[in-house]
């Protein structure tokens, strides 16, 4: 059985049985005649005149599994949906379009999202009624599914009227919040209003923003360290070190595997909903880093290290991609792979190694979930710990570190959860970014390779006839790509670019951004759709800002646009952001830190930055000496060109094809908007003017 695949089962299997989503595969052998997402459903809904389910999730959710198994398992419900309904299922992470849509009706109609999500519409794709999770029988001041189907092909049937002006209402509404809005844009007051909003919402006991349940919220993070390089403001620093200490302490992070869960549900991050995503741990693995360049913390380094030996060792296809996701459930229990009791640790480590590693990982005979241990170091006093056992702190590190290899053994022994191995082009982008910042940070070659490696399989396997495609799987490649695909990769080129100064990467970005411009920008009012212009019409074509657990494409290319458009001096792609300013406003004003990446953008273009110019050949040790010192800087507001001779600019980034190398030597230019102070040779003087700076 191939890693992803559903479990065998010997019913016999609906349509969905010829998909390739691990998600789909899973309800393949339902009794619910599924369809996938398609004109088959919809013209059998018009044919036979039934209302559609539409079903959302994705392969590792939690209750997503708790509903399949309640309901879409269940002979009584497939009776039902399969007489008066035609059913579909999509998974979310093929299909983040349509996700998208009927979220945003959900949270619309109800006041909540989530996953599952059960949105019930016309046989023209418009809504009428929407909902998570429902049990089949009503608890948990829930309505049971069954009553809900029964009452909705009861209404559909006898009172029509009443369905289509719900359902045309609730499509109206999309569209009108859809609509682009144009004025003045974003000012300095902006960036200093997101700061305090994210102050606000900041808990100071355990780090982290707002309350149970509790996400990384890494661009939040990030966003914080470029205001505190900007502003200086000590505490943006301070909330950014204190919630990623309390995360790397905390039983959200593996401390015997390595990777961080999707999110703690409590507010100490002690207890995490066990699955593991590739997108937090890519979007962490750059915060880590980030704090890294700021703080030189050897603790954030250590982190990202063991982030990517937990994506290597298992998260990473044989060809180089990365799988989407881990389950949190086994054999039914969620975190039964994750969780010890204290004897088991004992009978693993022996009686005096395993005391310790209690005692330092907070194992106990109760156990600090349902019985059995979350290791982790929140309240863990490590100095008397050492002082109590005679070591030092090198001794008791090589301990712990014997301990947790020989549990790692013990655990793989153990029934694996199911793997989600999709390979979907925006995830993957943002690992590749996060792997290049690693290797541009610490001048690791490896975090390099690895990123190159994962860049190559996306162009050869998920760029079909220049158009970047959103899934591989199992040798299938399948829809065309959104904004999110487009600027994740535009991110993770630049990243290259910046990492390895291959100026093919910044070649690449520039064609890809054209291509990103041409399909999805709204040229009418600006911004850029979630869709392309070539994709199929949904009920509305929308434009998404809001930065969830994962930043919104317009965010993420906003950023990207700016950084591109510094570097290759082309000020059309500069223009194109300011006018994201003014198109996503009103959205940014109203809940600024829901933004936090764009604001990224604002921050950026607002203040003060250089552009850094560098000639010399690539085996000089005085380029390598500033282009290292340069690297290891957190400079965000600044661009780096880097060349071998001003002639290999002409193309991509002609202001600076009419420089010269200075009596031939690595020559560097520092340029404030495009005009250049006189250049120099004096490295060491170019270093500290560089790096000394804030700006």
């Amino acid at each position: 059985m191939k890693v992803g695949d559903p479990m065998p089962n010997k019913s016999k299997p609906n349509r969905l049985i010829a998909e390739k989503s691990p998600y789909l595969l899973q309800h393949a052998h339902n009794p619910v005649e599924w369809f996938p997402w398609g004109e088959e459903a919809f013209e059998k809904a018009k044919r036979e005149n039934k209302p559609v389910l539409v079903s959302i999730g994705y392969s590792t959710c939690h209750w997503c599994h708790v509903m399949a198994h309640e309901s879409f398992e269940d002979e009584e419900i497939a009776r039902l949906l399969n007489e008066r309904f035609v059913a579909i299922k999509v998974d979310r992470e093929e299909r983040p379009d349509v996700d998208s849509v009927y979220m945003r009706i959900c949270q619309l109609m109800t006041g909540q999202g989530g996953w599952p999500l059960n949105v019930f519409i016309t046989p023209d794709q418009k809504p009428f009624y929407a909902g998570t999770y429902f049990p089949k029988t009503s608890k948990f001041n829930r309505p049971g599914f069954v009553d809900v189907l029964e009452h909705l092909s009861e209404t559909f049937a006898n009172d029509r009227e009443h369905v289509e002006d719900i359902a045309e209402n609730a499509a109206k509404h999309l569209q009108t919040k859809t609509a682009a809005k144009s004025g003045e844009g974003l000012s300095k007051s902006a960036i200093h209003r997101t700061f305090q909003q994210l102050a606000n919402g900041f808990d100071t006991i355990y780090g982290g923003f707002g309350q149970a349940p509790k996400f990384p919220m890494p661009h939040m993070l990030m966003y914080l360290l470029r205001y505190d390089h900007n502003t200086g403001q000590e505490n943006a620093l301070y909330n950014v070190t204190k919630t990623l200490d309390s995360m790397a302490n905390g039983g959200i992070y593996d401390h015997i595997g390595y990777g961080f869960a999707r999110y703690s549900t409590d507010d100490e991050w002690l207890v995490p909903h066990f699955e593991k995503m590739l997108y937090d741990n890519a979007l962490l693995l750059t915060a880590y880093t980030e704090a890294y360049q700021v703080t030189q913390n050897s603790r954030y380094k250590e982190i990202c290290e063991q982030i990517i030996t937990f994506i290597q060792r298992e998260m990473t296809h044989e060809d180089g991609s990365f799988f989407s996701a881990l389950d949190a459930d086994t054999e039914g229990e969620e975190g039964k792979y994750y969780v010890w009791s204290k004897e088991e640790i004992l009978k693993t480590l022996g009686d005096d190694l395993g005391m310790l590693y209690c005692q330092v990982y907070d194992i106990t005979e109760e156990g600090n979930f349902e019985g059995k241990n979350i290791p982790n170091l929140i309240h863990t006093m490590q100095e008397q710990i050492k002082a109590d056992a005679g070591l030092t702190k090198e001794e008791l590190s090589l301990k712990l570190e014997n301990a947790r290899q020989q549990l790692l053994k013990t655990r793989e022994e153990r029934t694996y959860p199911h793997v989600d191995d999709k390979v979907l082009t925006s995830w993957n982008a943002l690992m590749i970014a996060g792997l290049a910042k690693a290797a541009k940070v610490y001048q690791e070659p490896k975090y390099l390779s690895l990123a190159e490696d994962a860049i190559t399989f996306i162009e050869n396997q998920l760029i079909i006839d220049g158009r970047v495609m959103v899934r591989y799987r199992d040798g299938e490649v399948k829809n065309k790509g959104f904004i999110d695909d487009y600027a994740f990769l535009l991110w993770a080129y630049l990243d290259l670019y910046e990492a390895s100064f291959d100026l093919s990467y910044l070649q690449k970005a520039k064609k890809l951004t054209d291509d990103m411009i041409g399909l999805f920008w709204d040229e009418e009012h600006g911004g850029f759709y979630f869709t392309g212009h070539d994709a199929e019409a949904l009920i509305v074509r929308e434009k998404e800002v809001y930065d969830g657990a994962v930043p919104s494409g317009n965010s993420v290319a906003a950023v990207q646009l700016l950084r591109l458009g510094q570097v290759t001096g082309d000020l059309s792609l500069i223009e194109k952001a300011e006018t994201m300013f003014s198109v996503f406003k009103p959205d940014i004003e109203a809940y600024p830190s829901g933004h936090a990446f764009f604001m990224q953008s604002v921050l950026k273009h607002v203040m003060p930055k250089k552009e850094i110019v560098i000639f010399g050949s690539a085996d000089d040790p005085a380029r390598k000496q500033i282009t290292t010192a340069l690297q290891k800087a957190f400079k965000p507001n600044d661009s780096i060109l880097v060349a071998e001779h001003p002639d290999q600019c002409k193309d991509i980034a002609p202001f600076a094809a009419d420089y010269r190398i200075i009596d031939g030597k690595t020559t560097v230019y520092i340029c404030e908007n495009f005009a250049c102070q006189q250049p120099t040779t004096n490295i060491e003087e170019a270093i500290q003017t560089l790096i000394s700076s804030r700006d």
